[in-house]
C-alpha cells in the first residue's frame, strides 16, 4: 500500500498544470518568458488569472493526495513525507513532459500545508515581504524553504529531514537563479504589477 501511495503521488506530481493551462491557450510555455514549466512563468505571460489557476492547481495537486496519505498513515509514518518528495520530484520531472517540469516550490507548499499548516503559513510570512521587498520569486522561495527546513526539526525529525531535502532540491533546480542572482542579473517579479493587469489572454 506504501509503495501504490508513492506511485499516486508521483503520478499526481506529473500532472503538468502549469503547461496544459497555457497549451490551451495556444502558447507553448516552455518556449515562453524563462521557459519554466511553473505557475510564476504562466503568471508573467498570460496574467494573473491563468497564472493563480495554475499556482492554485500545481499547489492543489499536492496538498489534497498528501493530506489523504497523511490521513491513511498518519503522521508517525514516513510514508507522507516520502510521498511528498516523490511527488515534487514528479513535478520536476514529469513522466507526461518527458521528465522536464517547473522548480516545484507551489507544489512543495501544498504539501507543507498538509503535513503542519504553520509551517506553511511560515513559508508565507518569509516569502511575502522578501518578494515584495527584493522582486526576486526564486530568492523568497529559497529563503522561505531553508527557514521552513530549518523549523522543521523543532516539529519532527521525520520533517526536518524532508524539508531539507526538498530545500537542497529546490536549490538544484534554481541553480541558475542563482548564478543570476550572484551576478545581479536575475529578473525581477513585480507581483502586484501583474496582479493589477487588466490586459490578459480570455
Amino acid at each position: 500500500m506504501s509503495i501504490a501511495a508513492l506511485i499516486i503521488s508521483y503520478l499526481c506530481g506529473s500532472i503538468p498544470f502549469s503547461f496544459l493551462i497555457p497549451w490551451r491557450k495556444g502558447i507553448d510555455i516552455r518556449k515562453t518568458g524563462s521557459g519554466n514549466v511553473g505557475g510564476t512563468n504562466v503568471l508573467r505571460a498570460l496574467g494573473p488569472k491563468w497564472g493563480l489557476l495554475s499556482i492554485t492547481l500545481d499547489f492543489l495537486k499536492a496538498f489534497i493526495p498528501i493530506l489523504i496519505i497523511r490521513l491513511i498513515f498518519g503522521v508517525d509514518s514516513w510514508v507522507p513525507y516520502l510521498s511528498l518528495i516523490v511527488l515534487v520530484l514528479g513535478h520536476d520531472y514529469p513522466i507526461f513532459l518527458k521528465f522536464k517540469g517547473g522548480k516545484g516550490v507551489a507544489s512543495t507548499l501544498g504539501g507543507y500545508f498538509a503535513l503542519s499548516p504553520l509551517l506553511g503559513a511560515i513559508f508565507l510570512l518569509v516569502w511575502i515581504p522578501v518578494e515584495l521587498s527584493t522582486k526576486y520569486v526564486s530568492l523568497s522561495s529559497l529563503l522561505g524553504l531553508l527557514i521552513t527546513a530549518i523549523l522543521g526539526y523543532f516539529w519532527d525529525l521525520k520533517m526536518g529531514i524532508t524539508y531539507t531535502i526538498l530545500f537542497l532540491l529546490s536549490l538544484y533546480k534554481h541553480r541558475s537563479n542563482i548564478k543570476r542572482l550572484l551576478s545581479n542579473s536575475e529578473n525581477k517579479t513585480d507581483i502586484i504589477k501583474i496582479l493589477q493587469r487588466k490586459e490578459e489572454l480570455k
